[in-house]
């Protein structure tokens, strides 16, 4: 799973990291978010998805989401946090199969906390910011989204059976405005190539607690 996750690429250098990804013009209608080392489930990360209905020539906007999907028909946030959509059923599952059709979106992070044996971990791409797979809706009159997760996979599998489906370059242009064949496609776990870069350390016990939000988190 993915509960946790850092993000301290902002400002011009995260619309250009997102231009060059999506190989699309990025606008950011309200800015790019601060440095965070320490984003949980309902709080707020930025995600990018296409502008309107301009498929695979449209620009994309980098907005802020709500971190645990509403889908279009939920009236309000109540109930458990849609953090996570497993790429097994997301095609069938009621609250995110709409949105699997037209509503994918990518959301950046510089790394991501995992526990195992009660003991936190971060995982990165040794320095490369990594864009993950998610959904995004408008239930309960906001913006909000979820990210996307396969079984684990090598060199991590023993950190926690489940994993972000991160995209490589080459999978943006499917992910983002391609058919739902084309989405589809690409629910299993990211190539063994792109794996292979994750490095994975300790870090210090302080991340287990949501109001720790600093860079010594990562030491």
């Amino acid at each position: 799973m993915c509960g946790r996750f850092v993000l301290f690429t902002t400002g011009e250098m995260l619309i250009d990291a997102a231009e060059s990804f999506t190989r699309r013009p990025v606008g950011a209608p309200e800015g790019t978010p601060g440095p965070r080392y320490n984003l949980a489930p309902t709080q707020t990360v930025p995600m990018v998805h296409v502008a309107g209905e301009k498929g695979e020539k449209g620009e994309a906007l980098l907005e802020p989401a709500r971190w645990g999907l509403l889908p279009n028909w939920k009236k309000d946030d109540s109930g458990p946090p849609l953090f996570n959509a497993r790429s097994e059923t997301v095609a069938a599952k009621p609250s995110f199969r709409d949105a699997f059709k037209r509503q994918r979106c990518i959301i950046p992070m510089d790394g991501y906390y995992e526990w195992h044996e009660k003991k936190p971990y971060f995982v990165s791409l040794g320095g490369e910011l990594m864009w993950a797979a998610g959904l995004w809706a408008t239930g309960a009159q906001r913006i909000s989204a979820t990210i996307l997760t396969t079984a684990a996979a090598e060199p991590i599998e023993w950190l926690h059976d489940r994993m972000p489906r991160f995209l490589e370059r080459g999978e943006a242009a499917a992910w983002l405005g391609g058919s739902v064949e084309e989405a589809t496609a690409l629910l299993h776990p990211v190539g063994p190539q792109w794996r292979a870069g994750l490095v994975t350390r300790p870090v210090g016990a302080a991340v287990g607690n949501v109001r720790n939000d600093y860079a010594e988190l990562l030491d």
